[in-house]
């Protein structure tokens, strides 16, 4: 059975580089924006403020940045997606066209200064983080520039307007402090929706393939049920042809291998499905079997498991039916996984159930949780190498962290709430920690949940279409 290494290993082959995700089409729309915002600002600047502007350079200004968006649309398809580079170098001119157009229009005393923060919020949206420092610094630069350096804003009559040095000096180091703040906010935000997105992409996909897993093994039961019966007819009639042609060799041994391989023929069915159509029973098992072919593919890891399986009060009756539902299966086998890899030698699964709810445990006598991550468990922890001390504990693992992830998505989509603890104090020695000193998963569904209450029968099979 696959497992969830597979699933991750894969995704990360078909992760996009950061400046993929940026589309040309909307920085052209942007431009346009900034475009008309700007010619309107001249306008309201000459009409109705009557401020002397150098009109020529700044529609100089604002030409070049039409120029460049009638290039982009006439030369790139609109579905294009920016390389690195290619968003870089259009941010830049950006940032370049707007801090001159500043310089013309008074400096640090026009207002839309602050419109400088919007290519490096961009940036840190959408590039790698050399990109958005390159590109931050350089806003930093040129506001620095500008505010030594402008064109001063003149009113009609040839008067300058000016403010006072103080709200001017107070300005830039906002600007500054804007530049660095909304830069690593908006970063950080970015970086845990992306690394939010690769996570969820994975457990799709991890659920996609369990429950094809789980279709196919149904086809191949049907298949070894209805082929039973002329198996079973092809195996008879060959037995009768055996003992009648006893007095010819040659016939018989040809009857023989009929025989023979019919029953190899039911064999290999048996070995690739265990059930008939699409039963209704099969919908369905034991909490303990449940269990058990959860963790059926870490059994023989080298690492002890016990399973227990129990009532927590009389009233709870016997053992419940559990809906065998792939996101729950695929969310317990990544649980017992974690707990295999990190445990020394032994892990236990117990199992708990009440009128009201189902309850289930899973300890390992390994090290534990670290300290500086238990409060983040269940987050996805997307990494793209592995460290030699951790790979030699786990050894043969290939992953991106997104075990425990996958498996709290998964069950919580079941109706499950999940609890990570550790078994023991991290600073005991080894001879003071108790056997089940490691990691403790506690899972726990209301029993309408999972729990299949049977009261007659379970209505008619299905055949499987595909």
């Amino acid at each position: 059975m696959p497992d969830q290494r597979d699933i991750t290993a894969a995704q990360a082959d078909f992760r996009p580089e950061r400046g993929d995700w940026l589309r040309i089409r909307t920085l052209i729309l942007l431009r346009w924006m900034a475009i008309g915002g700007q010619l309107v600002a001249l306008g309201v600047a000459s009409i109705y403020l009557h401020m002397r502007l150098p009109l020529d350079l700044c529609f100089l200004a604002i030409g070049l940045a039409v120029i460049a968006n009638l290039v982009s649309i006439f030369v790139y398809p609109q579905n294009k997606r920016l390389t690195e580079n290619e968003a870089l170098l259009t941010l830049l001119f950006d940032l370049a066209q707007l801090s001159f157009l500043l310089y013309l229009t008074g400096g640090l005393t026009n207002p839309f200064a602050l419109l400088i923060l919007a290519p490096v919020t961009v940036s840190a949206s959408a590039l790698d983080l050399r990109s958005t420092l390159l590109l931050g610094a350089l806003a930093a630069g040129l506001v620095t520039l500008i505010g030594a350096l402008s064109v001063p804003l003149r009113y009609m009559d040839g008067s300058v307007f000016l403010i006072p040095p103080l709200f001017a000096f107070g300005f830039w180091i906002a600007l500054l402090i804007g530049i660095a703040f909304l830069g690593l906010y908006s970063r950080r935000i970015a970086t845990e929706m992306h690394s939010m997105s690769d996570a969820l992409l994975a457990t799709q996909m991890a659920l996609a393939r369990e429950q094809k897993l789980t279709d196919l093994g149904g086809v191949i039961a049907a298949a070894a049920h209805e082929l039973g019966t002329p198996l079973a007819t092809i195996k008879l009639v060959s037995t009768e042809l055996v003992d009648e042609l006893a007095s010819h060799p040659d016939w018989a041994e040809d009857a023989q291998l009929i025989r023979e391989q019919a029953d190899r023929c039911r064999d290999i069915l048996r070995s690739m499905g265990k059930a008939g159509k699409d039963d209704l029973h099969l919908r369905q098992a034991p909490l303990s079997e449940v269990l058990r072919e959860a963790a059926e593919p870490h059994l023989d890891r080298g690492k002890a498991v016990q399973f227990s399986v129990m009532a927590s009060s009389l009233a709870a009756g016997k053992e419940p039916q559990i809906l065998r539902r792939p996101e729950l299966i695929h969310g317990l086998r990544n649980l017992v996984q974690n707990a295999v890899d990190f445990a020394h030698g032994r892990v236990w699964i117990d199992a708990q159930y009440s009128e009201a709810r189902v309850r289930v445990v899973i300890v390992d006598d390994g090290p534990g949780y670290p300290a500086q991550v238990i409060g983040r468990i269940g987050d996805p922890f997307v990494r793209s190498r592995r460290q030699s001390q951790e790979q030699a504990g786990r050894p043969g693992y290939e992953g991106m962290g997104l075990g425990l992830f996958i498996a709290k998505t998964l069950l919580e989509r079941t109706g499950a709430q999940l609890a990570f603890a550790n078994g023991s104090d991290p600073f005991l020695t080894p001879q003071e920690r108790p056997d089940r000193s490691g990691a403790i998963v506690e899972v726990i569904w209301p029993r309408e949940a999972v729990v299949v209450e049977v009261a007659g029968g379970l209505g008619e099979n299905r055949a499987i279409t595909t």
